[in-house]
């Protein structure tokens, strides 16, 4: 995982890379992007969790994302942080990072219910007990989807 900023246009804008990570800890989803069987884009926004180098992510057992990526793994990744609107300027302060990576659908049922439980303590982390019940019980109609991160970068504008 490759944190790399030489690629954004305006450099006075740059994310440093502490807050990025911190964005991927913590940020409540992103928007996962894929070009289709077709070469057309297709981009869906999802709930995430970041785990070292990769994001899980949860999904139903089928699904046009689960068809792309049984052909295509190369994806992109975007989460956007604190978002101030200032009419009166024109502007928006932001946060965002972008990351690029290839996805994975886990198929191994220990790193399955690693990322439920990841899952779990980022969204309900007051209720992990009912939620593994949970998990265990809807475990079969569940899929586990990885993004090992190729590289991110980071951006920001703050007025």
């Amino acid at each position: 995982m490759f944190y790399d900023n030489s690629r954004v246009r305006r450099q006075d804008r740059l994310l440093d890379e502490a807050r990025a990570r911190e964005l991927l800890a913590t940020a409540e989803y992103g928007v996962l992007s894929m070009v289709d069987l077709d070469g057309k884009p297709y981009s869906v926004p999802v709930n995430f969790v970041f785990d070292i180098d990769c994001i899980y992510i949860h999904c139903a057992t089928e699904g046009r994302k689960l068809d792309i990526l049984e052909i295509k793994e190369d994806v992109s990744f975007c989460i956007v942080g604190r978002v101030n609107l200032l009419p009166s300027k024109f502007t928006t302060e932001y946060e965002s990072v972008i990351l690029t990576g290839e996805a994975t659908i886990i198929t191994d049922d220990e790193e399955r219910m690693h990322a439920l439980q990841l899952l779990l303590e980022k969204f309900s982390p007051n209720d992990i007990k009912v939620g593994m019940k949970y998990a265990q019980s809807s475990f079969s109609r569940t899929e586990i989807i990885r993004i090992d991160i190729t590289t991110f970068t980071g951006k920001c504008k703050r007025v």
